[in-house]
């Protein structure tokens, strides 16, 4: 049997849930490249997912700290679902996916991991990108590093 190893999962496996918001915390630190914030909008960003679904798995959050849709401003609105169609065409210019996983778990109990920011996940999708070891081993396979998917991205969206 071959074994394929995943090891960064683990650290999101086992981490123990930051204190305070990754959505509200992050741009703020203005690290913007250790931190994968793709691009800055004036009410929204678009940050990697440190723990994707698959390579280029995108969120587009607010600024602000709210949970539902209907907190936010029309401005604010407009510009997330702007940010969500830009963050496609680069994905499409830099990863030639053959489609697209778009959605919002709006509170706890659709599934929200962060349930008090509201966000939306872009998550790029290839024909091949499921297979048998989800089911078999409970492990998704990664075939590029994180840092790399964003140098990809980063250079698409110029």
């Amino acid at each position: 049997m071959k074994e394929i190893f995943a090891p960064w999962r683990i650290e999101y496996v086992k981490m123990e849930k930051p204190e305070g918001c990754i959505f509200c915390d992050k741009p703020k630190e203005n690290k913007d490249e250790e931190n994968y914030i793709l691009y800055r909008g004036k009410h929204n960003f678009i940050i990697l997912n440190n723990y994707p679904y698959n390579p280029g798995h995108l969120m587009v959050a607010p600024y602000r700290h709210v949970e539902s849709l209907e907190e936010l401003s029309k401005e604010e609105r407009y510009e997330h679902f702007d940010m969500v169609t830009k963050g496609v065409e680069v994905l499409k210019k830099a990863l030639s996916p053959d489609g697209f996983n778009l959605g919002m778990n709006l509170g706890e109990g659709a599934g929200a991991g962060i349930k008090d920011h509201v966000h939306t996940h872009v998550v790029p999708r290839w024909k091949e990108d499921t297979n048998y070891m989800p089911v078999i081993a409970d492990t998704k396979v990664l075939p590029e590093a994180l840092a790399s998917t964003y140098k990809k991205l980063k250079e698409a969206w110029r």
